[in-house]
């Protein structure tokens, strides 16, 4: 298992934002976190990486304790987090976006270039010379999660990745996941987008207020309709 976390309690100051949260990921597996706005998705996800540290619990990555190391540590063994909020640098063009971030993964390793970014990534190539600043919304996206691969991270979280994008945007986003994945990358991603994150995940868990309230396969949640109309609205 790449990732196990167990049972971390997470604050904000006074406030008690989760409450016992556990969730696992082997190796190649894609994992969503579901949950409506506010469910404490973003808050795992920032735990996770050492952004937000719990109070308690434990986080073990590649076998290592990392609820207790700071952000940088955690990226250099092999994670990487790609924020809701798209933040790129707006003067710099599409590939010095990417240049900037480039480095070897642990073992020494360049998995992940310009060119082979381009090649999952077409409209970056195409745009390469632009300032990121002049993207749309979606290309901004592409730009941050690109980005953040020019890093060759072994376990990629994605932070509501499709929040506000187009239809067709969404269903692209959801070639791009797989095509990720099919490269060796682990992805932990939270979402509210039900239909999206059922066409892209391997085992789903479902947050709210702060707590897990279910876990399993697709399948099986497709088939819970009690469980989706009661924590997802849906």
């Amino acid at each position: 298992m790449i990732l196990e976390v167990d049972k971390i309690n997470t604050y904000y100051g006074s406030s008690h934002i989760l409450f016992d949260v556990s969730l696992g990921i082997e190796r190649g597996e894609v994992v969503v976190v579901l949950g409506r706005n506010g469910a404490g998705k973003t808050t795992t996800l920032k735990s996770i990486m050492g952004l937000v540290p719990p109070q308690t619990g434990i986080i073990t990555f590649k076998g290592i304790r990392v609820e207790r190391l700071p952000s940088y540590r955690i990226a250099r063994m092999g994670m990487g987090f790609v924020p809701e909020d798209r933040i790129i640098f707006p003067d710099l063009t599409v590939r010095e976006n990417l240049e900037i971030a480039q480095k070897a993964n642990p073992e020494g390793e360049t998995a992940w270039t310009a060119e082979k970014i381009f090649f999952f990534f077409p409209v970056l190539e195409k745009f390469q010379k632009r300032s990121g600043g002049t993207l749309s919304g979606g290309e901004q996206q592409m730009l941050t999660i690109a980005r953040t691969l020019m890093g060759n991270p072994e376990l990629l979280l994605l932070d509501e990745p499709v929040e506000g994008l187009a239809p067709l945007v969404v269903r692209m986003f959801g070639e791009i996941i797989h095509q990720i994945k099919n490269q060796g990358v682990t992805l932990l991603v939270s979402e509210q987008n039900v239909k999206f994150s059922l066409k892209i995940a391997n085992k789903v868990y479902i947050i709210d207020k702060g707590t897990i309230r279910y876990q399993g396969s697709v399948e099986e949640l497709r088939e819970n309709e009690e469980v989706k109309k009661k924590y997802l609205a849906v």
